[in-house]
């Protein structure tokens, strides 16, 4: 059951108006080990739909997208990428879970992209969410005297284990990146707790 850790940057909150303008995503096996990363820009064609405040978080202004691929391009590329990583040639890649920050809001903007291209959704409803886990642990380690967060943002959550972003906006492979450390420490955290009756 290998891992996918996906992020995108969007250009403006709601999927089917708003457009998806970069993936990023980082591709593990079933031990969690690396085996490859993916990013690429997406050229948005509803580019009225480019919000000024969409821009500030991912830092990529309209005429940096003019020579990026269309978002057929894209997915196809990156169900390549997938495929050639674990070495399959067809079928669907429904054994793969999806991982991420709040990534139920990611995956609906992807099956928004299929959908509009009349692409088949290729993945599994398997989700592994680090804000929920982030939730729970930490409410465990606050009743237990442990200090943590007050938000469960990306970024917020990497600071606490000792990770942050380079710059001062989001790209998507590179949060990819500190979503799948963070997801990495949180279960070994797991791995050490202990329930007693």
């Amino acid at each position: 059951m290998p891992f996918l850790v996906v992020d995108l940057e969007m250009s403006g909150p709601e999927p089917g108006y708003h457009e998806i303008i970069q993936i990023g995503a980082v591709l593990l096996n079933d031990n969690w080990v690396e085996l490859g990363t993916y990013l690429s820009n997406v050229y948005p064609e509803n580019q009225e739909a480019f919000t000024a405040s969409a821009e500030k978080i991912h830092g990529l202004s309209l005429d940096e997208l003019q020579e990026a691929p269309m978002i057929y391009e894209v997915l196809e590329d990156f169900e390549q990428w997938i495929r050639k990583l674990l070495k399959r040639q067809g079928g669907d890649l429904r054994d793969l879970v999806i991982c991420g920050q709040s990534v139920i809001f990611d995956v609906n903007f992807l099956k928004f992209a299929y959908s509009g291209e009349n692409l088949e959704w290729p993945f599994s409803n398997k989700l592994i969410d680090l804000h929920t886990i982030a939730f729970y642990t930490f409410r465990i380690l606050e009743a237990n005297g442990k200090t943590v967060p007050r938000s469960l943002s990306l970024k917020a959550i990497s600071a606490w284990f000792g990770f942050e972003r380079e710059g001062d906006t989001h790209n998507a492979l590179e949060d990819s990146q500190l979503t799948m450390q963070c997801l990495q420490k949180f279960f070994r955290m797991a791995a050490k707790f202990k329930v007693s009756d």
